[in-house]
């Protein structure tokens, strides 16, 4: 059985066309479509072309997906993992928590965490200088192994989006004087320094769970 699919699109253009960039075996055959894929998996891509818009590090790591969730649910995790965020604490404004970036000397860094249980999705929403408006935006999604690959643990996939922020900061009155970088300045070793972060809370959750300590510690209850 043959579905409707795409026939509103077809109706609204009053063309049997294809839209341009659709790719699909109706149209484009295999024969036609494999040469695209294979110029698709070329052996090396350009460092732009990665991580240009888009940062994204994945990661399985040996830790229950449900008690790897409640630990990055925290928002005080962070300063176990993470490369230079330290000193969190909470602000008067209910949820958000301040700390300092260490990558800015003495830039502080505003975070709320907005979570959810039933997905397993962690969204980090951080911003340097001010907590006003939050546009460094952290997208993390913990998947149980099991399910995707027939294995114990926790897949954890992490998205950052190149916000035009980045290039050019949109809160100069707010930062400390005379500080000689911008976060933006670093987007270029986002997939590097993700990934060695991801890595870091690799190890501390695997080692806890290993050795039968609670994932989320003490000192964070």
């Amino acid at each position: 059985m043959t579905l409707p699919a795409l026939d509103d699109i077809t109706a609204h253009r009053g063309s049997p066309e294809p839209l341009d960039g659709l790719i699909r075996i109706e149209t484009s055959p295999r024969e036609r479509a494999t040469p695209l894929i294979m110029e698709m998996m070329r052996s090396v891509y350009p460092h732009d072309e990665v991580f240009g818009e888009y940062c994204t590090v994945n990661s399985h790591i040996d830790c229950p997906p449900d008690d790897l969730f409640d630990y990055l649910a925290d928002t005080r995790c962070l300063e176990e993992w993470t490369y230079s965020l330290r000193g969190f604490a909470p602000t008067e404004e209910p949820g958000l928590w301040s700390a300092y970036d260490r990558l800015g000397s003495e830039t502080r860094i505003f975070t709320r965490t907005v979570a959810n249980r039933q997905a397993r999705t962690v969204d980090y929403h951080c911003a340097w200088d001010q907590g006003a408006h939050l546009w460094m935006i952290y997208l993390m999604r913990i998947v149980d192994a099991q399910v995707v690959f027939d294995r114990p643990g926790s897949v954890v996939l992490w998205t950052n989006c190149h916000h035009p922020f980045y290039d050019h900061n949109p809160y100069p009155q707010t930062a400390p004087p005379q500080r000689p970088v911008w976060v933006g300045d670093f987007w270029d070793m986002f997939g590097a320094g993700h990934l060695l972060e991801l890595r870091n809370l690799k190890a501390i959750a695997e080692y806890r769970h290993r050795n039968g300590l609670s994932v989320t510690p003490d000192w964070m209850r």
